[in-house]
């Protein structure tokens, strides 16, 4: 919120005593033959001219102090976010899901278990996003997985029960089940009380912007999908495209709408990859270039990919899977990334990144659960020693490969903080 500036007018004392002496002044110098202030004579003879009172410097309030969740805020005003990648749910991740919930005695799928580990990282941040990747099923099926994904809804409440406020949902797979599974997925998210974007029941409401309001600031969140894996979507308003133009614009409307940060998400990229390819790169530097942005990240890759960052704007152009099945044939599969994003406010009013951290993860089986594999160990031992160790290896050296460290990014350690 920009400063407000009030000006203040200091009155004479005894308003109303003076003017009636003043109009008893006015009589007699009339009657005497002298000119009035103001009239057109006293204005020709500038030496004539009353003085004139000082004008009162303007006060400007300091804002109320916002520090937002997260680190120490290095302003008054700060406010922190928190975004993981796809959430990917395969066969392997509803059975569990079964599994859970029969333990707990509860009938149906249950995926809280699974992402029980991201909760202590979610409620450290003022708001945090996900990605729903694909379409949902009803709540008893039938289920599919790859290459049509059909998925238990309940992926959707166990994301709010963890601590997600919104996710997106353009992806490459948005509309496996065509409009109908669109429209479930959506309901689904309005059911469990997620917001979204990325996928829309009208023209209408794909020219609106999501905007996630915290306590410092207004939040905007703008998604485009690489594409639709060869499907066509029914109609070109369903699902929004990357198209950096398209991105800019709904960007530019973002801040006349009044948000402070702007958030644009990238579903693309060449799968299993390490390296961010053109196609991520030129969008990302043109939506930085753009000056619309405050940051830039992505996911579909099924891998890790660099942050970088491009003329003091951030870009983490990969955060792996949020969730999924163990691959045997790509170990990257199973690693993740979540970041969050610190945003202060200067006293120019303006927001900028003031800090930004990351902590890796893996997917590891029997139970399937996510799984934090940062240096302070959250949550124990992950897979094993070694394998843990392994992996938060290969997430460091791909996620400074671009100079993310030197630039500031570092480690997300959660039990360093309140």
């Amino acid at each position: 919120m920009g400063n407000i500036t009030f000006s203040v007018r200091r009155d004479r004392p005894h308003k109303a005593a003076g003017a009636v002496i003043g109009v008893a002044l006015a009589l007699l110098l009339g009657a005497c033959g002298v000119i009035a202030e103001g009239s057109e004579a006293d204005r020709s003879n500038p030496a004539s001219a009353p003085a004139t009172e000082e004008p009162v410097p303007a006060r400007t309030p300091a804002p109320n102090p916002t520090p937002g969740k997260g680190p120490a805020c290095p302003e008054l005003r700060c406010t922190s976010i928190t975004v993981t990648g796809d959430m990917l749910v395969h066969t392997q991740l509803w059975q569990q899901a079964r599994a859970d919930a029969a333990a707990a005695g509860q009938p149906g799928y249950t995926f809280i278990p699974l992402l029980e580990g991201q909760r202590r990282y979610i409620r450290n941040s003022d708001v945090a996003i996900c990605h729903q990747e694909t379409p949902v099923s009803t709540p008893e099926g039938p289920f599919s997985a790859y290459p049509s994904f059909n998925v238990p809804p309940q992926i959707i409440t166990a994301s709010k029960d963890v601590g997600y406020e919104a996710c997106t949902t353009a992806s490459n797979h948005t509309i496996d089940r065509g409009t109908e599974g669109l429209l479930r997925t959506l309901d689904a998210l309005d059911a469990a009380g997620l917001k979204h974007t990325g996928s829309y029941r009208t023209e209408a409401a794909s020219k609106e912007i999501l905007m996630l309001p915290t306590d410092a600031a207004k939040v905007a969140v703008i998604i485009g999908t690489y594409g639709h894996n060869g499907q066509i979507p029914e109609y070109p308003w369903l699902v929004d495209e990357l198209d950096p133009v398209a991105m800019i614009a709904k960007a530019t409307q973002a801040k006349a709408l009044g948000a402070d940060i702007v958030l644009g998400v990238m579903h693309a990229g060449d799968e299993y990859a390490s390296e961010a390819n053109a196609q991520q790169q030129d969008v990302a530097h043109a939506l930085v270039d753009s000056g619309q942005f405050t940051m830039i990240y992505g996911h579909h890759t099924h891998s890790v990919l660099p942050i970088e960052n491009y003329k003091g704007t951030w870009i983490v152009y990969g955060l792996g899977n949020g969730i999924t099945e163990l691959s045997p044939w790509y170990v990257v599969n199973n690693e993740g990334l979540l970041v969050r994003a610190q945003f202060s406010q200067n006293t120019a009013g303006v927001w900028t990144a003031s800090d930004l951290a990351w902590a890796p993860s893996v997917i590891v089986r029997d139970p399937y659960r996510w799984c934090s594999v940062a240096s302070d160990a959250p949550q124990g031992v992950c897979e094993s020693p070694a394998a843990d160790a392994q992996t938060y290896q290969r997430t460091k050296a791909v996620v400074e490969s671009m100079g993310a460290a030197t630039a500031g990014a570092h480690e997300l350690l959660i039990t360093k903080e309140k």
